[in-house]
């Protein structure tokens, strides 16, 4: 099949696969759109939003339509990196056996990942990046295609660790998650206080999945795209020339590298699910806030005058 062919093929499984989900899942499109951009793209994502807000129903029923494994892990206080990528017992005849924990499936949910302490949240960093961990001196390759969408609420902070920078980093994604407008809250009381069960249908397949993310690397770039996404984050960096007063004000620390790369992917997704065959400056503004948000590092300043990071990330524009 030819890449044009490719991408037309996933236009319409995308809008099929949206309908799937909402077949459960009453509004939140902005977010949807996120997360399965960020598959795609081979990316991971992080879920920022007050608890119920059906953060873990959300994640359930993509990985159903997308026909992968999938499997939740609590983060606790008293979890431990075993518990999270599994351990070696002794089996019967007095010999090691490995036994593959939770990590081992291809799409993760990390419900609450600023509850562990930093050992256990490191736990998760090598999967992300080399997708395989290694366990007593053992390397084990993950499945793929392979997705990890972590989850944090907002408000409690206390007895939690924040993720550190260059775990943060690893997320192609940080999307916000608001609560529902009325009339979206009426359906979804309706939806769940009956006896009603959607089934959702499994419209992809592993390959396929594997198939689709190829495709989005095949996809032609033009220089200046790439050069606006590189000139857009060096402009988050405080100490650069390029810098707006807005951010030489209120930033500590800009994005690194590893942010560029995201715009351009994720770019590249976004405008093959609309059926363009390359993105252009339009398809960067569109995931540059939920891709720069986590990245920037806001100084006292700007917290006690309440600038946002969507402000600064709108002056780059």
């Amino acid at each position: 099949m030819s890449d044009v062919a490719a991408v037309n093929q996933l236009v319409k499984k995308y809008n099929d696969l949206k309908q799937e989900i909402a077949k459960v899942i009453v509004g939140q499109d902005d977010v949807v759109n996120q997360i399965l951009i960020s598959i795609f793209s081979g990316g991971h994502a992080l879920l920022i939003g007050v608890p119920g807000l059906a953060k873990t129903l959300m994640v359930n029923t993509i990985s159903q339509a997308l026909g992968l494994n999938f499997k939740r892990i609590q983060f606790t206080p008293d979890l431990m990196p075993s518990d999270i990528l599994g351990s070696e017992i002794l089996d019967e005849n007095r010999n090691f056996k490995f036994i593959k924990g939770p990590i081992f499936s291809n799409i993760i949910l990390a419900d609450e990942i600023n509850r562990t302490p930093p050992k256990t949240q490191a736990a998760l960093l090598e999967a992300m990046q080399e997708r395989a961990v290694t366990v007593a001196g053992h390397h084990y390759k993950l499945d793929l295609p392979y997705f990890v969408l972590a989850t944090q609420n907002p408000i409690e902070q206390e007895g939690t660790y924040p993720l550190p920078e260059a775990q943060l980093d690893r997320f192609m994604f940080a999307i916000h998650l608001d609560y529902p407008s009325f009339q979206e809250e009426v359906d979804v009381v309706k939806a769940t206080t009956s006896n009603a069960k959607p089934t959702v249908n499994a419209l992809f397949t592993a390959k396929e999945i594997i198939d689709f993310q190829d495709l989005i690397r095949r996809i032609p770039v033009a220089d200046n795209v790439i050069e606006y996404a590189v000139t857009m984050v060096g402009k988050t960096r405080p100490n650069s020339d390029a810098a707006s007063d807005l951010v030489k004000n209120y930033i500590d620390w800009g994005a690194g590298p590893r942010a560029s790369q995201n715009l351009i992917l994720a770019a590249k997704t976004h405008a093959a699910i609309q059926g363009k065959f390359s993105p252009d400056i339009e398809n960067v503004q569109a995931v540059a806030k939920s891709i720069l948000r986590h990245r920037m590092i806001k100084n006292y300043k700007a917290e006690a005058e309440g600038i946002t990071e969507e402000e600064i990330i709108k002056s780059l524009f």
